[in-house]
């Protein structure tokens, strides 16, 4: 398995080599002609047509990233919608890189947290969002988690949930975690579709 990353430039940056001493850099060509299923693809947003580039390999059976120097929720979701599972700045420290490599490589989507709230917030109210609630889904919950599940699934943010329940940020990761547990899911993607009655099989970091 390749460690791939598509750039187009004359130098490659030195935290991608930090992070992936093994990593090659190739043109957009060379990753058409040589990627494969199981290669990890890193593609830059400064390439022209990446989308296209990111769906065949994506097709393909790679792991797709997008690495992007002026990172937006605009671009991220044409990211995801390629096929890519990470979306990050491409100046990313080494070890948030490694990170983003752990979370893909285990079938994971790994974006900033305020985009990810956006994601889920966006995904619960075309699922329906409190409309469909039943009671029984949370039944389990105190009330405190209860006001924290739905807070997060309408898309907010620690922060944001922190400040609305007036709570510490840590709290709110507290009542997240047993929200989890209770629930049977591993994040915020499968905690709405849990609450929405999808099937939370598939879920995302």
């Amino acid at each position: 398995m390749a460690q791939l990353f598509v750039y187009q430039g004359k130098d490659d940056i030195p935290r991608w080599r930090e992070a992936f001493p093994e990593a090659r850099v190739v043109s957009p060509e060379q990753a058409r002609a040589q990627a494969v299923s199981g290669d990890r693809v890193w593609v830059m947003t400064q390439i022209a047509d990446w989308p296209r580039l990111v769906s065949l390999l994506a097709r393909r059976g790679a792991t797709l990233s997008v690495l992007s120097y002026a990172p937006d929720s605009r671009e991220a979701f044409q990211a995801l919608e390629a096929g890519a599972r990470g979306y990050a700045h491409a100046l990313s420290p080494p070890e948030l890189l490694r990170q983003i490599e752990v979370v893909t490589n285990n079938q994971g989507i790994w974006v900033w947290p305020e985009l990810l709230a956006q994601v889920v917030g966006s995904a619960f109210r075309a699922l329906g969002g409190q409309a469909i609630l039943r009671e029984d889904t949370l039944a389990p919950l105190t009330e405190r988690e209860r006001a924290v599940a739905l807070a997060v699934a309408d898309g907010q943010t620690n922060k944001e949930v922190a400040r609305r329940l007036d709570i510490t940020e840590r709290t709110v990761k507290a009542h997240l975690g047993a929200v989890f547990r209770k629930l049977g899911v591993r994040d915020r993607l499968q905690l709405i579709l849990r609450l929405s009655h999808q099937d939370a099989s598939v879920g995302e970091t």
